[in-house]
């Protein structure tokens, strides 16, 4: 992930095809090591690609994603959903109760 990271800036600060040695200077400048092999892969899979064109596409890849979560609520049982809500309502009284009719920034 930091080598992806340092690539990223140096594209940001206008070095639209970094090296490996502009992404060793750049972990170098925070006193981090760069790890040649991860190093070079990355390089090999950016060589001769437009870094916009590859974060859209895994944009594009990461939308067909499903999120998970839905799975899971529509899995489960109805009891742990019915505490949820009755401690969102006891929630919501409280909260009622705190502001005791006045607001302190009006």
């Amino acid at each position: 992930m930091k080598h992806i990271a340092a690539y990223l800036l140096c594209v940001l600060g206008g070095n639209a095809t970094p090296s490996s040695g502009d992404v060793e200077k750049i972990l170098a400048s925070v006193g981090a090591e760069a790890d040649g092999d991860k190093l070079g892969k990355l390089m090999s899979e950016l060589n001769g690609k437009d870094i916009e064109e590859v974060i859209a596409a895994g944009s594009e890849k990461l939308a067909s994603v499903p999120a998970g979560g839905a799975v899971a609520a529509a899995g489960g049982g109805s009891a742990p959903a019915a505490a949820a809500e009755e401690e969102k309502k006891e929630e919501s009284e409280e909260e009622s109760d705190d502001d005791m009719g006045f607001s302190l920034f009006d």
